[in-house]
């Protein structure tokens, strides 16, 4: 006895949804199957089946840090200094 289907629609961006057709099909295999791939395995390990995090660039410490030094070009406190090229093309 075959298993009942259902129908899941959402958004996605067009170029990301490109890259994973591309993906895919390199694969050989459609975004259906590797969608089915991944509700198996995040439903057998009840977990999303790869890290998750976010780009430590973008850390509250790292954009304090970084505003800082804005900051210090603004003011005119940051110092910059000119120096020869190691390489030069002549």
């Amino acid at each position: 006895m075959a298993q009942a289907q259902t129908l899941i629609n959402f958004r996605m961006d067009t170029d990301l949804k490109r890259s994973m057709e591309e993906v895919c099909r390199d694969l050989g295999m459609n975004m259906t199957t590797a969608f089915t791939i991944f509700a198996k395995k995040m439903s057998r390990e009840r977990r999303i089946p790869f890290d998750v995090s976010i780009d430590p660039f973008y850390s509250p410490a790292n954009i304090a840090y970084l505003e800082g030094i804005v900051s210090d070009m603004k003011s005119g406190k940051a110092k910059f200094e000119e120096h020869d090229l190691i390489e030069v093309d002549e």
